[in-house]
């Protein structure tokens, strides 16, 4: 009898004898992984913690005990348990379920979450107003050992260990992220499974009542120790260790690639084969391999990423030119302010993070970087529309976010060889920092590496002429308009315009003044929200110089959007270009 049949909740999990879970933990990995080889995901991550869910879900009395997965990567077992197992091959796509934690899908979902070492403070928020409630709950945050190193962990554990909230922290403890962990405190880990570290417990240090470390796939020992647990006062640490990708060879072999493989043969693991033929190439890899080309030219150049070297490609840079590319870990606000001290010495820095990650150091763009104009080059890798990762990890909120920031040039690059030349032109003597924004995916330029060219800040460029109607684009979104424009060209072939404007700040002033001159209207598209971004930029510029030409925005609206395929997103908002050709059409034939 298969024993997850009859598991869909944790209260059925509860029924089964001791001796019954590992048979559980078999079928669990089984059906995790036959469901992602499939319909892809975050695959490693979710396989270690199978017994580790297990145990939490079989000891503590969830959803009243409250559990906070720490990013969410490895919460497949625990969505599974949780009352979605029928659902759970619509992981990630439109309309189906999440790939991370979320409130609004179960109760079981405590806190939602996407972003890294948000889980202590969570869960501690939690426990002590569960104290001034006077609530008997359990708190538990897990937390991995790459997600601990933060500093908005360090915040949390420094804070609890001056409460007496009922708070469990179990950190799990497998080396690796989606990279390699990285930096002293990994080096400290090590040492303390090994057995060889001297100094005085870190985690005591800071008041908590530590255990371990403790084999997390040993399901009598782990259920043991929570059991025990359960009734110590005040905050706890469990410190577990666990192999990600445990229960298929390949993905314990290759935890990096594992990670999130796409689609692969369930039986023997094997990645399956990708198309053969030649194809553009990925914008991170457009900025690994021409960081690498520049940085051989100009020896002032250091690249910095945090915890993504393989996700950004400055991993080209860390194999060759290895004393000149920092991994810091998961620390974007170090990342940033690392990037400012190194430039006050003179170093050309591109500091290469997610856009959806550079929020988390908001601050430090402002107040280290842009008040004291440090000529930082931040790369911002997944800009736009990112897809099946969903609302968490979506990079449209930069051009808004950072537009409003005195000093800051911000360049969108339409493709791979305008990539390429804004980086050339940046590592050249920048008198101000730059946000350079470009997308997640594939380009459209097989014949990318062309000899580098000096772009002139702050110009735009006229892509197609035409009479009537002026359409604004900025970035990558560019190749779709082009390609809308092109097909309405068949019945409306001298009316429509393209512009590229490249930049968002500073806008090409007198580009705009003779499109606002010459066009009865005008549309701006970008991949970013519509609040404040590009759009809001042009409708700035036209009331200040009063121009009162029609203009239409389109981009994100003010709704955060849910996971689904880009080109699916893309339709949602109506920017693919089937929805372009539509609107655009009827533009042009009214103004005939």
């Amino acid at each position: 009898m298969r024993l997850l049949e009859h598991i869909n909740f944790p209260k059925d999990l509860r029924q089964l004898n001791p001796n019954e879970l590992p048979q559980l933990a078999k079928e669990l990995r089984e059906f995790i992984i036959d469901i992602v080889a499939t319909k892809e995901g975050h695959l490693g991550a979710s396989l270690g913690v199978v017994e580790l869910t297990l145990a939490l879900h079989y000891v503590f009395d969830t959803p009243k005990d409250q559990l906070i997965w720490d990013v969410g990567h490895q919460a497949y077992g625990h969505k599974i348990l949780t009352g979605r197992k029928d659902d759970f091959h619509t992981n990630r796509q439109k309309h189906g379920i999440s790939g991370f934690p979320n409130r609004d899908e179960s109760v079981y979902d405590t806190f939602g979450v996407g972003h890294s070492s948000t889980s202590i403070s969570a869960a501690l928020g939690m426990a002590i107003a569960s104290q001034l409630k006077g609530e008997d709950k359990q708190h538990i945050a897990v937390i991995g050992d790459a997600s601990i190193a933060s500093g908005m962990a360090f915040e949390g554990l420094n804070h609890a260990g001056v409460t007496t909230a009922n708070l469990l922290v179990i950190l799990n403890d497998n080396a690796i992220g989606i990279d390699p962990s990285v930096g002293a405190l990994k080096q400290y880990l090590t040492n303390v499974k090994k057995g060889k570290e001297k100094q005085d417990n870190i985690f005591e240090a800071l008041n908590f009542n530590y255990s371990g470390p403790v084999d997390g796939h040993d399901l009598p020992l782990l259920i043991a120790e929570l059991e025990r647990l359960k009734s110590v006062k005040g905050p706890k640490f469990l410190h577990v260790i666990t192999t990600k990708g445990k229960g298929l060879r390949q993905a314990e072999d290759d935890q990096v690639k594992y990670h999130a493989p796409g689609k692969f043969d369930a039986f023997t693991g094997d990645i399956l084969p990708k198309k053969t033929e030649e194809q553009p190439p990925k914008f991170q890899d457009v900025f690994g391999h021409t960081i690498v080309e520049l940085a051989k030219m100009n020896t002032s150049i250091v690249g910095i990423t945090p915890a993504m070297p393989t996700g950004s490609s400055l991993k080209y840079m860390m194999e060759q030119i290895p004393d000149r590319a920092f991994d810091v870990g998961i620390a974007e606000q170090h990342a940033v302010t690392l990037s400012a001290g190194m430039a006050t010495q003179g170093l050309t820095v591109f500091c290469n993070i997610y856009s959806t990650f550079l929020q988390r150091a908001y601050d430090q763009v402002i107040h280290d970087v842009a008040i004291q104009n440090l000529p930082v080059i931040f790369c911002l890798d997944r800009a736009g529309l990112v897809g099946e990762d969903g609302a968490t990890h979506h990079g449209v909120f930069d051009l808004a976010y950072l537009r409003c920031i005195p000093n800051l040039i911000i360049c969108a690059p339409r493709n791979e060889i305008e990539l390429r030349n804004i980086m050339y032109t940046a590592q050249l003597g920048l008198k101000w920092p730059i946000a350079i924004r470009y997308p997640r995916g594939r380009g459209t330029i097989m014949d990318w590496k062309q000899p580098f060219s000096e772009l002139k800040i702050g110009k735009g460029i006229q892509l197609k002429k035409g009479k009537k109607l002026a359409v604004l684009s900025i970035g990558a979104i560019a190749t779709q308009v082009k390609e809308a424009i092109s097909i309405c060209e068949c019945e409306f072939s001298d009316a429509i315009s393209h512009y590229d404007m490249r930049f968002v700040k500073p806008l090409d002033e007198n580009l705009l003044h003779d499109i606002f001159k010459t066009y009865e209207e005008i549309v701006t598209i970008e991949d970013g929200v519509t609040t404040g971004g590009f759009g809001s930029a042009v409708l700035e510029f036209a009331a200040l110089n009063a121009y009162s030409k029609p203009i239409k925005l389109l981009g994100v609206p003010d709704i955060f959007i849910e996971h689904a395929s880009v080109k699916q997103q893309h339709q949602s908002i109506g920017i693919d270009v089937e929805s372009l050709i539509m609107l655009l059409s009827s533009i042009a034939l009214r103004l005939q």
